[in-house]
């Protein structure tokens, strides 16, 4: 694992150091640690550095950035009052110079031997994370080995947009105060598959990964976008039923296939940040032409609440940023089973209700199979809806819509014909604006 100095060198060209502040404290410190000036000391012998962070500025790609790289070496790039001196510091003048912030992480905590003066350098921090989001920067958190303790609780979980080193150590709490047993709870992969890490990038393909997480993030504007083209059918299906069975049937183009012809290239989010990941919802920032677009697209599955989850986050990150959404409308319905109920799937969706209902940048969507119900409806915009000639949007299911109003299962092809779901029916309910 290269050293801090070694590793900026590595992901930028022409890093510009800060000049350190100055802060005049006791030889052991703020609360009088014995050893400890003497630690520090022999700290800065063996890393050549004067502290656990160096920052500075330096082009990612073609974006000016700001970072902060833990120097692990340094007391195991624990946090003291004078990291969190550089820490603000640094993010001060990225929000002086408008520039993104990336994090490099690797500590083990809080620094012990200045005892609650180092570990109320976690607010101090927060603080910084809150303005530079309402200034409308991105942050970027690269996650190495280890990241414990309150760097991961602020600086790692807290950026917009995490990425982990492969077998990097990640968890709260660190290796020597932990309960023994689970180790593998403790690893980037399973901070990934829990929702809590977006992608895992090798140490090779660092520099082009950050180059392009930076070049989308930084690139808003204010036009809405058009919707995709449509990939299936080109003819309308004359009936209700024959609509359902179009959006049901097995060939019919899914999300992956509307992203992958809509954009350049794009770049996913994955999870929710509290514990879950939906497979069947696609969240990201995808490059068109010169623009960021941002997704959040439905698979053809029942929504988790992961999945609500993840794309209001997507949303509200895009809003902040100043970057248009795409959404893509394909799902049966809500996941309404026990577990899906236990996960809060009824706030998961509100929370997609309101995200797109607070969002000051433009919103499209775009139907491109099942319209179930309020599920599908959450990632819908109210007055920029598409829909595909094989697709069909209704307030419920035909199966579900016979078994409520107690018809017999053969009345289905019936119910779905009476419930006017096909696109042309929401083309003249005003509830779409064109069959695309």
């Amino acid at each position: 694992m290269p050293d801090a100095r070694a590793l900026v060198e590595s992901v930028t060209a022409g890093f510009a150091e800060f000049p350190a502040p100055s802060r005049m404290s006791a030889v052991d410190g703020p609360i009088g640690w014995p050893g400890y000036g003497k630690a520090r000391g022999r700290a800065v012998e063996r890393t050549g550095e004067h502290e656990s962070v160096i920052c500075g500025t330096g082009k990612i790609g073609d974006v000016e950035a700001t970072l902060i790289a833990f120097e692990f070496g340094f007391l195991g790039g624990s946090l003291g009052t004078p990291t969190g001196d550089r820490i603000e510091a640094a993010f001060v003048r990225a929000r002086e110079l408008g520039t993104p912030v990336v994090t490099l992480v690797a500590t083990g905590g809080s620094r012990m031997q200045e005892g609650m003066a180092a570990l109320s350098q976690l607010q101090r921090i927060a603080r910084q994370i809150v303005l530079t989001r309402a200034a409308a920067q991105p942050h970027v958190a690269v996650l190495r080995n280890p990241t414990t303790g309150g760097g991961w609780a602020t600086l790692g979980a807290g950026a917009d947009v995490t990425l982990a080193l492969p077998g990097a150590q990640v968890g709260f709490a660190g290796s020597r105060v932990r309960p023994p047993g689970e180790e593998d709870a403790h690893t980037a992969e399973s901070h990934l598959a829990a929702g809590q890490v977006d992608q895992l990038v090798s140490l090779a393909g660092l520099p082009a990964r950050l180059a392009q997480w930076l070049t989308l993030l930084t690139r808003g504007g204010p036009d809405p976008v058009e919707p995709p083209a449509a990939l299936g059918l080109s003819e309308l299906p004359p009936t209700g039923w024959e609509s359902v069975r179009a959006a049901r049937a097995p060939e019919r183009p899914r999300a992956d296939a509307y992203l992958d012809a809509y954009f350049d290239w794009r770049q996913d989010i994955s999870g929710d940040r509290c514990g879950g990941v939906d497979p069947g919802v696609r969240c990201g920032f995808g490059s068109r032409g010169s623009s960021t677009i941002a997704y959040a697209a439905q698979c053809g599955t029942p929504t988790q609440p992961a999945g609500f989850r993840t794309a209001a986050r997507v949303i509200r990150l895009a809003d902040r940023l100043g970057i248009p959404v795409l959404t893509l409308v394909d799902t049966p319905g809500a996941a309404n089973d026990a577990a899906a109920e236990r996960a809060g799937v009824g706030p998961a969706i509100a929370d997609v209700f309101t995200a797109v209902a607070e969002a000051t940048v433009p919103v499209t969507t775009l139907v491109i199979g099942e319209g179930g119900s309020g599920g599908a409806l959450a990632f819908a915009a109210p007055d920029r809806t598409w829909i595909t000639p094989d697709a069909y949007f209704s307030v419920t299911s035909p199966e579900a819509a016979t078994a409520i109003l107690k018809l017999p299962p053969t009345e289905v092809p019936s119910v779905a014909n009476r419930l006017r779901l096909r696109p042309r029916d929401l083309v003249d309910l005003g509830l779409a604006r064109a069959i695309v």
